[in-house]
């Protein structure tokens, strides 16, 4: 067998040229380096810190986590031989009738720590709920929307300020939320996040005008954002929904992304990280004087509104009797709907375990076996027999 002898390989001169920035490589002799082109200080440096969003996601399992603890005290197949789902067990929804959203019952939201007035005032000092209550949904469909709402609008915002004061916005506008609500509403009890979730809306305003001198196209950021805002607070006047919680969250936002959201402006971020030699316009304040001016009138208006509000919610101060027309705000009567919340009484007559209910609306009567013959137990069997 032939054997092919190879030619000896073509030797190649290796000359290593001192790198320039950018210029890490080996070329062959002969060839020069393609110079890198120039970059400006202004395409090499980012005058504002890029943050890795992980708290919004953490809000967002936190209100999943305490969903699913809700619809697993609830156990709707022990009170209930209605319930939607039954193959999902003790994890199974309530009725239509008693709830649409596919959730709990509103004894069980009332136990787990619903916003509800009569058990913040009069002896019973449950002020915490203002804080539990927005972390609880009423249903599937209510914690979808807002979860979504969440992750599109908080992601971005924690990547442009960060998790402590995105973080704070949300907390303190949920709760100014929350605190409006108790003063409005007049019976029932209001869950949800959405008051958190319009204060960061309000936050994006303030922070856009707050900022306004370092964005391109603000006026049609502005204008597109008031068209959200309006649409948004437009839904709340539709039955059921708590348009309180929303304007509350709403207004604490705004005031909080003047406090928060504040930006230096930009010519002084320049000044404080020029490189040596790179010549810029000399500025002595951080930021400009109408920001600080905002930044005090804001904090001022928090402080206020946060202390009287609580003042008038612990003495049991109704403001519907001090403004006759606010009602409409939350919800505005038409043909189709009715603004004032259904009164459901029931008539109850008990002989050993056998419960007889008649519901007081429509005259509808039921019969039950009852192991269990809670108040909480009665009114759902009420409420159930009345829609």
């Amino acid at each position: 067998m032939e054997r092919r002898q190879q030619p000896p390989p073509t030797e190649i001169e290796i000359k290593v040229v001192t790198p320039r920035r950018g210029d890490n490589m080996v070329h062959p002799a002969g060839q020069s380096p393609v110079p890198a082109p120039a970059r400006t200080f202004s395409e090499v440096y980012r005058p504002f810190k890029r943050w890795k969003s992980w708290l919004v996601p953490c809000f967002v399992v936190a209100n999943i986590v305490v969903f699913v603890v809700t619809m697993f005290l609830n156990n709707c197949p022990k009170n209930s031989d209605k319930c939607i789902a039954r193959f999902l067990g003790r994890f199974s929804f309530q009725p239509f009738k008693e709830n649409p959203l596919l959730g709990p019952s509103s004894s069980t939201l009332d136990k787990m720590g619903a916003l509800e007035v009569q058990k913040m005032i009069h002896g019973h000092h449950q002020a915490w709920r203002l804080l539990s209550c927005m972390w609880l949904h009423a249903g599937v469909f209510h914690i979808l929307a807002n979860m979504l709402s969440l992750v599109f609008i908080g992601i971005r915002l924690e990547q442009e300020f960060g998790f402590v004061r995105i973080g704070l916005v949300y907390v303190i506008s949920g709760f100014g939320g929350s605190l409006l609500s108790a003063l409005f509403i007049d019976g029932g009890i209001s869950v949800g996040a959405s008051g958190a979730l319009f204060g960061l809306l309000g936050s994006m305003l303030s922070e856009l005008i707050s900022n306004w001198t370092i964005y391109a196209n603000k006026l049609a950021a502005l204008l597109t954002l008031i068209f959200i805002i309006i649409i948004n607070l437009a839904v709340g006047i539709l039955p059921h929904v708590d348009n309180f919680a929303h304007i509350g969250g709403f207004v604490s936002g705004f005031l909080l992304g003047f406090v928060f959201l504040i930006r230096p402006q930009f010519k002084w971020v320049n000044q404080r990280n020029a490189p040596p030699g790179h010549i810029t316009t000399p500025v002595r304040s951080k930021y400009k004087t109408y920001q600080y001016v905002l930044w005090v009138i804001s904090l001022i208006l928090l402080i206020v509104g946060f202390t009287l509000g609580l003042i008038y919610l612990l003495r049991g101060v109704n403001l519907n009797e001090c403004c006759s027309w606010c009602h409409y705000l939350s919800c505005v009567p038409t043909s189709k709907w009715k603004c004032k919340p259904h009164q459901i009484e029931c008539l109850t007559n008990q002989i050993g375990n056998q419960l007889n209910v008649t519901c007081s609306s429509n005259g509808k009567t039921g019969t039950y076996l009852l192991a269990d013959n809670s108040p909480s137990r009665i009114q759902q069997l009420c409420t159930e027999l009345c829609s």
